[in-house]
């Protein structure tokens, strides 16, 4: 009965903040200056009449007040539609799926690598604490962090893709090819700089916090009573330090979720890379009310799964936690 009501709770919470999330983002759009009929014709605006113009607005209800556009949303999104995106010329359910699976493969291996990457070096750094290693890492955490992303972004496509030549400059494949006729080689080959780029955003953030959990488990009494015993650093990091450490790491991957992808916006528009991201731009600069709202909901669904998991594993995690607070 406690699971169940932690469940409902939660899920009592996750409706909530979507609803929250959808009417703060439609709010955003109708204040937004751009118009959408503008939008939405582009370069051929100057070309269409007022009455053509008021017929474009009549079809996609442009022209209705606020408040019954925002109504309208809600009804069909209770019958389960998620609208149709006029920009794409496709229902808006279409469009996410398409792109979410190319934006997939870049955050989950951006968010592998570097769930890796800073366990390895917050624990080399935590257990070598005050040492020229600890030093130099810490250094590049902290200069990682506080580097806007779409720089380094810039930064990588000018070094590796125009200086250098070793990866291709945009997109999920070689311009003028047909989508099903790039190999998974290739795709690969374009993946490589913006998942090395997007996984720099969480190296920082997972190292830090390793290597604060493993300085501080190698100052504890377990560790004073195996440097007794003659164990080196080393084997106590290993037999020891990386389960204390890497757990809370997981926990942080997860709850992280949401800076990555909004991460991966920026990266996405850097390298030109057709996910989600560059769609999610593209909703805005163009006012797709449906496909914008959409693609809200889902971004706060994607993060709020991310940290309902890392609650479940941080209660796994901490000991200190009561029976009371846990499901």
């Amino acid at each position: 009965m406690r699971l169940i009501a932690w469940l409902a709770s939660r899920l009592l919470r996750l409706l909530l903040v979507l609803l929250c999330v959808a009417a703060v983002s439609f709010g955003l759009v109708m204040l937004s200056p751009i118009d959408p009929v503008d939008a939405y014709l582009g370069p051929q605006m100057a070309q269409v009449s007022p009455e053509q113009r008021a017929l474009i607005a009549t079809q996609w209800g442009f022209d209705d007040p606020a408040g019954v556009q925002f109504s309208r949303w809600l009804l069909q999104l209770l019958s389960g539609e998620l609208g149709w995106s006029h920009i794409y010329n496709q229902p808006v359910g279409d469009v996410i799926s398409q792109r979410f699976q190319r934006s997939f493969f870049l955050l989950a291996s951006a968010w592998l690598l570097s769930l890796v990457i800073g366990v390895v070096l917050g624990i080399a750094a935590g257990s070598q604490e005050g040492s020229l290693l600890d030093r130099l890492i810490s250094g590049y955490a902290y200069t990682t962090a506080s580097t806007p992303t779409f720089w380094l972004a810039m930064l990588a496509l000018l070094l590796f893709s125009v200086t250098l030549g070793w990866t291709p400059t945009c997109c999920a494949g070689p311009t003028g090819v047909p989508s099903q006729d790039v190999t998974l080689l290739t795709r690969l080959h374009h993946l490589i700089l913006p998942t090395m780029t997007l996984a720099l955003l969480g190296v920082a953030t997972i190292t830090l916090h390793t290597r604060a959990k493993m300085a501080a488990f190698m100052r504890s009494d377990t560790a004073l009573h195996a440097f007794a015993q003659g164990a080196s650093r080393f084997d106590i990091a290993c037999r020891h330090g990386i389960r204390h450490a890497s757990l809370p790491a997981i926990t942080l991957a997860f709850a992280s979720l949401g800076e990555l992808f909004g991460g991966s916006i920026l990266v996405e528009q850097v390298f030109a890379y057709p996910g989600l991201g560059q769609a999610t731009v593209a909703a805005g600069l163009r006012s797709d009310v449906p496909l914008l709202l959409a693609i809200a909901l889902f971004t706060a669904l994607f993060v709020s799964v991310g940290n309902l998991i890392a609650d479940g594993l941080y209660q796994l995690s901490d000991p200190r936690i009561t029976r009371e607070q846990r499901p």
